[in-house]
């Protein structure tokens, strides 16, 4: 799929927010699942666990901004091979309001935020 995506259609959400009509399709991108949050409240269409960080990343990465570029590097490369998981998440997004769901405290520095910019291209 060549098409752009709109900017306004992958929206971010952490899974401690509730759930809006206006998400559109729900997808948790963690490799974990958020703690405290029923599978029920979280509300969600899928959860795909590929396009997560590998754990090595993840726990390498640690949320630390400091390392913020090269975990941003480390992630891109990552996705690049999972190519059908991202279609479809662009697939998902050209048809309406796509909402990836992520657990992380620092809503700008994590995997979502990365996972949107290369939906986004």
């Amino acid at each position: 799929m060549d098409a752009t995506i709109a900017a306004d259609r992958v929206r971010l959400k952490r899974a401690y927010e509730p759930p809006s009509a206006g998400d559109g399709t729900r997808i948790l991108v963690d490799r974990l699942w958020p703690r405290g949050v029923s599978k029920a409240d979280a509300r969600l269409d899928d959860w795909m666990k590929d396009v997560a960080p590998s754990t090595e990343l993840r726990k390498w990465f640690g949320h630390d901004p400091a390392k913020w570029e090269e975990f941003r590097r480390r992630y891109r490369d990552e996705l690049a091979s999972h190519a059908d998981d991202i279609e479809r998440l662009r697939a998902l997004a050209a048809k309406g309001a796509l909402t990836l769901v992520y657990s992380a405290h620092d809503e700008a520095h994590n995997d979502a935020v990365v996972l949107r910019e290369v939906l986004l291209g």
